[in-house]
């Protein structure tokens, strides 16, 4: 870490309210791409963006450089966990009218026909296969980072790093949540529907419109270069 960088971080740990507010602001563009997840919510963007730079400062405090990973990596989780917590205490997310229909129509499908694509749902109802994902999206909570489909299913965390220390492990996670933003938006897609989703790479490239090959290729290439940059993190 920069060593400017480190000694503003200790004085906004020891109560420099000016250099709080300006590492606020250089990492203003990180707090508004995780707020902008959680638009249309049921509350303002201004409201969420100022709980997410709460979140940030708390990881300003809380900011231990014995991790050697950088702020805005560390402050990704805080800034997320600040705005889950916001959106918890304050009521349930707001779901739209439209999404909330969709929801049903999929239901009746998915009951008479449990094995049915998204694909094909998404033919059935006449919408995308994006709108179908989202609504099923609002029906069921994300999987996280350590869930796997079957017992002996690796999950994510673990096929990037075999590290065994947990305080590493605590900061690969952090790591990798900001390294997969960073990700193209079709390396993003396959990485959320196989990891997150849980979708075989065939269900994948169905969806993607790519083969299975591509697939295959491109979430090997993405893990190579995922477990890469947490070496270097």
């Amino acid at each position: 870490m920069d060593e400017e960088l480190r000694k503003r971080i200790i004085e906004a740990q020891s109560g420099n309210r000016d250099v709080l507010n300006s590492l606020v602001l250089e990492n203003k563009g990180l707090i508004i791409n995780i707020a902008r997840r959680f638009e249309n919510r049921g509350y303002d963007f201004d409201d969420i963006y100022q709980i997410g730079a709460i979140g940030f400062i708390k990881a300003v405090q809380k900011f231990d450089f014995n991790y050697n990973v950088v702020l805005s990596t560390f402050a990704v989780t805080y800034i997320i966990g600040e705005i889950k917590r916001f959106l918890r205490d304050n009521g349930p997310i707001k779901i739209s009218r439209q999404i909330k229909e969709l929801s049903k129509k999929i239901a009746f499908e998915q009951k008479s026909n449990p094995n049915i694509t998204i694909e094909n749902l998404a033919k059935k109802l006449n919408v995308s296969k994006e709108d179908i994902a989202l609504a099923l999206d609002s029906e069921n909570s994300i999987k996280s980072l350590d869930d796997r489909e079957n017992d002996d299913e690796v999950p994510l965390i673990d096929k990037i790093s075999s590290k065994e220390n947990n305080e590493e492990l605590i900061v690969n996670r952090l790591a990798l949540k900001q390294c997969i933003s960073n990700l193209e938006p079709r390396e993003k897609k396959i990485i959320f529907l196989r990891y997150y989703k849980c979708q075989t790479q065939k269900k994948v490239a169905d969806i993607i419109g790519i083969s299975q090959v591509q697939v295959s290729r491109i979430e090997k290439r993405v893990l190579e270069n995922l477990g890469k940059e947490l070496k270097e993190a």
